[in-house]
């Protein structure tokens, strides 16, 4: 189906298309250029930490960082069901269990209090999601409880790079920091992610981790191929190097839609706490009065593409029927999730199509 608007579409320029080409002119080290370690200093600098490694992708970021903090069978780590389902599988990858916390009101992500009270003595860390492009409310308390408790914190800001709290950018929270590159997030790669750390132990294992643990032509320990092609690295130095501009366009159009939205009967919209930075991957609305359904079916009539981010994850059939879990055990969690809506959004929506949004959305809801 050809949509009128849909969700998302990946922004390039010129410049994008150029970066790709000079690494596939150049007809070597297409798969370990020198693009990579160009990625990582710019990606470090700007999130403010001393170091950065790339990836195929998020979710290989993620089980690489899970082996550098030797999660192990038996031990269990912290994190919300409000997620893409990379970061609760990330944990079984290591034959660990995750357990589910649930999220706080304001930002959608970690509660302190209910991640306190899931800790136990197996408990080795806790993985804090940015929902969104929200940084998560509880973030410093979570780094209290971790370091009270002898655990680590790894951010899962799939969506939440530039975010940030005062002057303190999502990345230099935890003790290591996932981002994700693939085509719909704030600068893309194709597919691909990164984890940034201030710690030189975990940054010279992923370094060994994400290329079969080779070091200068010897393998020292176990590894994967998690390495990220130099194409792939051309492309996010390019887009890298127009992030503000991106995350201002995707601002201007969050600010336009909260200028139209916010006097719809039975809409409400996330109010980030003060000096909170969103950067706004996807805009996510709250529909009242069980109306959700309707409202997203109403928009697929009218080819607007709205998505649900995200089922939560211990409701899939995969983890229902590995651990038996049931609705009611993170109200929260599951209250947010059967009444939330994702619109569309990029950096280039024309104030015309969110405009056409906004009608579609009032004919249903104010009817």
């Amino acid at each position: 189906m050809k949509w009128k608007v849909p969700l998302f579409k990946s922004y390039w320029d010129e410049d994008d298309i150029e970066s790709v080409a000079k690494v596939i002119r150049r007809g070597n080290y297409w798969a370990n250029g020198p693009e990579i370690t160009e990625l990582e200093d710019k990606i470090a600098k700007f999130v403010g930490t001393k170091y950065a490694v790339v990836f195929n992708s998020g979710t290989s970021a993620l089980h690489a960082s899970l082996l550098a903090f030797g999660v192990s069978k038996g031990d269990e780590v912290i994190v919300p069901s409000l997620s893409f389902i990379s970061t609760a599988n990330s944990v079984l990858f290591m034959d660990a269990k995750p357990v589910f916390a649930d999220i706080e009101n304001k930002t959608y992500a970690l509660d302190a209090e209910d991640v306190k009270e899931k800790i136990t003595s197996k408990t080795k860390g806790i993985i804090p999601v940015h929902y969104g492009g929200i940084p998560c409310h509880d973030i410093n308390k979570i780094v209290k409880i971790a370091k009270d408790h002898n655990l680590f914190v790894l951010e899962d800001a799939a969506a939440a790079l530039g975010a940030k709290i005062a002057d303190k950018k999502v990345g230099r929270f935890g003790d290591a920091t996932m981002f994700s590159f693939c085509q719909s997030k704030i600068i893309t790669t194709g597919e691909g992610g990164a984890i940034v750390t201030g710690s030189a132990d975990i940054y010279k294992k992923l370094k060994l981790i994400v290329s079969h643990g080779k070091n200068k032509g010897k393998y020292e320990c176990l590894g994967y191929n998690f390495r990220m092609p130099s194409m792939n690295a051309s492309l996010g130095i390019s887009q890298i190097n127009k992030i503000d501009k991106l995350i201002n366009k995707r601002r201007e159009v969050a600010k336009y839609y909260n200028s139209k939205l916010k006097n719809i009967k039975n809409l409400e919209l996330i109010k980030p706490p003060k000096d909170f930075l969103l950067v706004y991957w996807i805009y996510t609305i709250i529909v009242k009065n069980n109306l959700r359904n309707e409202l997203r079916k109403h928009l697929l009539e009218k080819e607007i593409f709205s998505k649900l981010y995200y089922d939560p994850i211990h409701l899939t059939k995969f983890y229902k029927e590995k651990f038996g879990y049931k609705k009611g055990m993170l109200p929260n969690t599951e209250k947010f999730c059967d009444n939330s809506l994702s619109l569309p959004m990029f950096p280039h929506l024309y104030k015309k199509d969110i405009d056409y949004i906004v009608r579609s959305i009032f004919e249903k809801m104010e009817r």
